[in-house]
């Protein structure tokens, strides 16, 4: 075995031994295919008013850009299915993605520990690890390894657990056994195109975020909420998981196992008037360490009064 495949295999059993659940590997390179498709999304200005996602264009194609030295990119996911729910639909909703401990927390404590292992078995290596955290393009990275392809929500599926992870890298400049792409398994499927109920998917593999529930209550720091969207957002006050939810892929999904991600007991139980009364103290107290926080407690109670108007109160 040579040591491109020994390295290869052992970053991915420790990698799983820290519970990632899929690792795949790719060689760094300018990734072609991806230039085109992105340029025409940020040219039709689909990214909203994220202008970050245009900043570094070239760093978010070629990762020898973003790192020096990098020639591998190793891709990896982490389980955050919850079977859990809350509430009733009547109750203000939540992504399954930030019922427990922020990601960028959990995953890059994970990372950090992987990559001194690595250094500790396998000898000197540089490089970076990422945790939606720099200007790189994921998904397609994940694709490139193997690890799944990518839907038409956009979303990386993988065909044996479906779509409920986060997504990571380590850029490392060792040359390592690289993995290829599979198939798409989409088909003729429409799911997810059909259920999103503000027509944010809006052809083939391409989502308008300024029509999307996720940026609208996460990304999108405006005032108020377009009018156009009033009865459309279903509920969702953080995120939104109706694309994913609809997806016969995510029959699959398995209950995540990361103790971090344990939701808190009242974040599920709290009613509809509990969430409208929402005052700055309980914001804090329930959302402490969650990815939540990023909303600040004014652009949540923001949501809240789009989603609730007839509750608003003065």
């Amino acid at each position: 075995m040579s040591d491109l495949s020994k390295h290869a295999n052992r970053i991915k059993k420790l990698a799983y031994e820290l519970g990632f659940s899929f690792v795949g590997i790719s060689k760094a390179e300018h990734l072609d295919s991806e230039e085109k498709s992105l340029t025409d999304w940020l040219n039709k200005n689909h990214h909203g008013k994220m202008d970050y996602m245009a900043n570094n264009f070239d760093k978010r194609l070629d990762p020898t850009l973003l790192v020096e030295g990098t020639k591998s990119v190793v891709s990896l996911m982490y389980n955050y299915y919850a079977e859990q729910k809350q509430g009733d639909d009547s109750v203000p909703k939540v992504s399954k993605y930030a019922y427990g401990e922020d990601y960028h927390f959990v995953v890059k404590d994970k990372l950090k520990t992987l990559f001194s292992l690595i250094n500790e078995e396998i000898g000197s290596v540089n490089g970076r690890v990422f945790v939606d955290s720099a200007p790189i393009l994921e998904r397609a990275w994940a694709k490139k390894s193997g690890l799944g392809w990518i839907g038409k929500n956009s979303m990386l599926i993988n065909k044996s657990q479906g779509s409920f992870f986060f997504l990571a890298e380590m850029f490392l400049d060792i040359p390592l056994e690289a993995d290829g792409p599979i198939k798409d398994y989409c088909g003729t499927c429409t799911r997810c195109i059909d259920a999103c109920p503000t027509s944010a998917i809006i052809g083939d593999r391409i989502v308008d975020s300024n029509k999307c529930i996720s940026y609208l209550t996460i990304e999108l720091k405006d005032e108020i909420i377009p009018s156009t969207f009033s009865n459309q957002m279903e509920n969702w006050m953080f995120g939104c998981d109706i694309c994913q939810d609809v997806c016969p892929w995510n029959r699959f999904s398995k209950e995540n196992t990361e103790e971090r991600f344990t939701p808190k007991y009242d974040l599920l139980n709290m009613n509809e008037e509990e969430w409208i009364q929402l005052n700055e103290s309980t914001f804090q107290l329930l959302f402490k360490n969650s990815a939540v926080k990023r909303t600040k407690f004014k652009g949540l109670k923001r949501n809240i009064d789009f989603i609730k108007p007839s509750y608003k109160h003065p």
